[in-house]
């Protein structure tokens, strides 16, 4: 009698632990199925929402580091031997990037913006002052005119050679670290620009980009699908490039990297539209992190992405002219550089083919330090961590007539 009384009293407790339990999982499911919902009407590019604002002044500080490679040996390389680099830096700038002109289109679901970017230099931040120290480096005016020449005949590519060596114009160059960053007067360009004045007699690697912008950009607000928050649905009223060799190659794909749709999970891909790249790329799932007490998923460009066509069929369209390939962790983004030989990678060629690490002494690639990653709070899809790092190569290739 005891013994079933005991268990008819076990029986009921066990259900009622299994009704609560069932309860609170609906309730918990109804919650967060309130949140999502709520998220989802949140996260919009609205002037009324609770994003908008930073979404149009970024409050986070921006700082960008420059490091730049000092030729040790240019006289050994100048007679065929291999080039030797120590890198230096980095040089600090903090970047402000606020959204200007921004304007709503289509009843809300889009908006149109311009988000030019001024760099202020941070000394405490950086290993030496850019308007002192002086680098031996690579003269891209100089390369840029040898390899345009280079379809033109060997007698002609001579003159020109001799006379640019009589102006004291050579293969390398030393220049501040300022200089080669914001531009200086340069002697060849000056030349070209006498007889062709639509070429700019000045050069810099960010010339003409402090407090310019990189387009006029349409985002989609999410306010028709929360999946396309922050989405671009067109660059410099472009829907698609044109420089590339192949449809796909040529998409404008996802946001600026700025903000992410909510309720991001780990099995998908992010896109992000790179101006400075002139491409679309996109990020896999690599981790779980924590961030200042804050859970986060970090995303990062896998190696297919700049992967030889050989390996990645996918990436014959960045071959320009079309079957023009390069190997493996190189992009040659001549294309939208005025034709300049130009080569995007990862610093030090990191997840690059080995053949051009070593290619030059002193680089030393590894994941720590030049991995690019996006750490974003899931449920938000607010970056809230985020290093893009990049490295920007000259094609040289012995032009005949040339030293």
């Amino acid at each position: 009698m005891t013994r079933r009384s005991c268990a008819i009293y076990a029986t009921g407790i066990v259900c009622a632990h299994l009704l609560i339990l069932g309860i609170a999982l609906i309730v918990a499911q109804v919650f967060q199925t309130m949140i999502h919902s709520r998220l989802k009407k949140e996260m919009t590019l609205t002037e009324k929402s609770q994003v908008f604002e930073s979404w149009k002044n970024p409050p986070p500080p921006v700082y960008m580091e420059y490091y730049f490679f000092n030729v040790t040996n240019p006289e050994v390389f100048l007679k065929g031997g291999k080039a030797s680099v120590k890198q230096i830096g980095p040089y600090t700038y903090r970047e402000y990037r606020p959204r200007e002109n921004v304007t709503f289109l289509e009843n809300g679901t889009k908006v149109y913006a311009l988000n030019p970017k001024s760099f202020v230099f941070v000394p405490e931040k950086s290993a030496g002052n850019p308007e002192v120290d002086v680098l031996v480096t690579v003269n891209i005016p100089y390369v840029a005119v040898m390899s345009e020449l280079n379809s033109y005949s060997f007698f002609l590519r001579s003159l020109v050679s001799i006379y640019m060596n009589s102006l004291g114009i050579e293969l390398f160059m030393n220049r501040t670290v300022h200089e080669i960053l914001w531009g200086f007067k340069d002697p060849l360009l000056t030349k070209i620009h006498s007889m062709k004045p639509e070429v700019d007699e000045y050069f810099g690697l960010m010339w003409k980009k402090n407090g310019t912008h990189e387009g006029e950009f349409v985002f989609h607000t999410g306010e028709e699908n929360y999946l396309d928050y922050g989405k671009i649905d067109t660059w410099n009223g472009l829907s698609k490039m044109s420089w590339w060799s192949s449809n796909q190659s040529n998409m404008i794909n996802g946001t600026d990297g700025a903000v992410f749709h909510p309720l991001i999970n780990r099995n998908e891909l992010l896109y992000i539209f790179a101006a400075d790249l002139c491409r679309s790329i996109h990020l896999s799932y690599v981790k779980d992190v924590e961030v200042k007490g804050i859970q986060a998923y970090r995303f990062a460009p896998p190696s297919d992405v700049l992967m030889s066509p050989k390996d990645n069929p996918t990436n014959e369209g960045f071959c320009v002219p079309a079957g023009d390939c390069l190997g493996t962790g190189v992009l040659k983004v001549s294309v939208c550089r005025e034709g300049a030989p130009i080569v995007v990678s990862f610093p030090h060629f990191y997840q690059a083919d080995p053949m051009y690490i070593n290619a030059v002494d002193g680089l030393s690639p590894n994941k720590e330090e030049h991995e690019t990653y996006l750490d974003l709070q899931p449920t938000t899809g607010v970056p809230i961590r985020a290093c893009k790092r990049a490295q920007l190569n000259i094609i040289l290739k012995r032009v005949p007539g040339f030293p």
